[in-house]
């Protein structure tokens, strides 16, 4: 039996995992997984129940399953707390202290969702790219932090580290070239070697990794002319190796190119569970009123079947079951498009998957 540890969050955090579950169930019962589901609180509802961000018995939950399916956490209501203890704070510990180093976040362009991109169409058309961002390290980690009196006397003066070592780059450079080698064997490793010595640091260590990997193509990119091309000719592109904080900008920017951030997944992984969330936020304007897009945590739970229960099958058939909704012109308000646009609501988008996913079973 598979125990998944079920965190919903803040926001709209608890509509979309709930269309993820009814997913994953159906699945179950379809491809035979025996699946148990335990729910937990965590960021700001954790704060408002708990005190904490991350309680002791989310904790513990997450420590003793087999995956962690997480929404999204944060909003206005807890702006004003300290930084350290924010509802964000939860996910970074669960990150951190879970070992969950690899991010993995895939951006593939659905064809029904050509014209839902800011880009013209023979730019886009055939994007299919990953990005992998180191999870555990860089400036979200990096000691010393804080605020404190500035050393001139005036004012005060906030600190972020931003440090690596070999290990860490070592470590997710091979899972990156390991990943190449399965897709269609080009890495570009992405820092700012002309300014920073982590970079520096980076560089050197990915290309020393790279002899391991005689036929991955790896080229070196500094991280404003990723963005760049990441625009100009994002169909250059296979394996994005990143550190932290460029992974999360390059990620986001990414998700535009295919229409919306509501349609990117991701796996966080490592030496724990597998984490398994969409790249967006909590999106607190929307909370509640049925508008937001769980296609990104749907196939964030097809990630969940692919690496965690390494079963390809209900994978595919989740991400195949999204593309042929898709294909029916069926929309969430983020993916609306000009033509014979169905506009459903969360609910509903999490229905018409599973509808579809049980039509192709039976065929």
């Amino acid at each position: 039996m598979t125990r998944i540890a079920v965190l919903p969050g803040d926001g709209v955090g608890p509509e979309i995992v709930r269309e993820a579950v009814k997913v994953l169930r159906r699945i179950g019962v379809l491809f035979d997984i025996p699946l148990t589901f335990e729910e937990g609180v965590v960021g700001g509802a954790a704060i408002d129940q708990c005190g904490t961000p991350l309680p002791p018995e989310t904790w513990s939950l997450c420590r003793a399953a087999d995956a962690i399916l997480f929404g999204a956490v944060g909003g206005p209501k807890w702006d004003s707390l300290p930084v350290d203890c924010r509802p964000e704070r939860g996910l970074l510990r669960l990150r951190k202290e879970l070992g969950l180093y690899a991010n993995l976040r895939p951006v593939k362009l659905f064809a029904p969702l050509v014209d839902t991109s800011p880009l013209k169409r023979e730019i886009i058309e055939g994007v299919d790219l990953l990005v992998l961002r180191e999870l555990t390290g860089g400036l979200y980690f990096g000691e010393p932090k804080g605020i404190g009196p500035a050393p001139d006397g005036k004012g005060e003066q906030g600190i972020d580290t931003l440090s690596y070592t070999t290990h860490e780059i070592e470590r997710i450079a091979r899972i990156g070239f390991q990943i190449a080698a399965q897709r269609r064997k080009r890495l570009t490793s992405v820092d700012k070697v002309n300014v920073l010595a982590s970079s520096q640091l980076w560089r050197r260590v990915v290309a020393e990794t790279a002899r391991e990997f005689p036929d991955i193509e790896l080229d070196h990119m500094l991280v404003d002319n990723c963005a760049m091309q990441l625009i100009r000719d994002p169909r250059r592109f296979d394996v994005v190796l990143t550190e932290n904080t460029f992974g999360d900008i390059l990620s986001d920017e990414a998700a535009m190119i295919v229409g919306s951030i509501g349609m990117l997944p991701s796996a966080s992984l490592g030496d724990g569970p597998g984490l398994y969330e969409p790249i967006h936020g909590s999106a607190p304007d929307i909370a509640g009123q049925d508008k937001a897009n769980p296609l990104a945590t749907i196939l964030s739970a097809a990630m969940l079947l692919r690496h965690t229960l390494h079963r390809e099958p209900a994978a595919a058939a989740v991400e195949a079951a999204v593309s042929r909704v898709l294909e029916a012109w069926y929309r969430t308000p983020d993916i609306r498009q000009p033509g014979p646009t169905t506009l459903v609501g969360t609910a509903q988008m999490g229905d018409l998957v599973i509808e579809r996913i049980v039509k192709d079973c039976e065929k």
